[in-house]
């Protein structure tokens, strides 16, 4: 059976509404709009045209390694 859009659009809104918690949603936009652009800025690192070079050990993939996770 396929997994259809909708509900998976569903589940990530639930998630994040839990996560959230009490926090005011003005708030919550902060962490997650910082979290993307952190994570944009790793994956765009060692690419030749990238403009911003992220230091080593800094990267998602580094903290993924420390981890020992995929």
């Amino acid at each position: 059976m396929a997994i259809k859009k909708s509900d998976i659009y569903r589940s990530l809104w639930d998630s994040c509404d839990q996560l959230r918690g009490g926090m005011d949603a003005s708030l919550y936009k902060d962490y997650i709009l910082t979290l993307l652009f952190v994570k944009y800025v790793s994956d765009r690192a060692g690419q030749p045209d990238a403009l911003i070079e992220v230091p080593k050990g800094c990267s998602f993939d580094d903290i993924r390694k420390l981890r020992g996770t995929r």
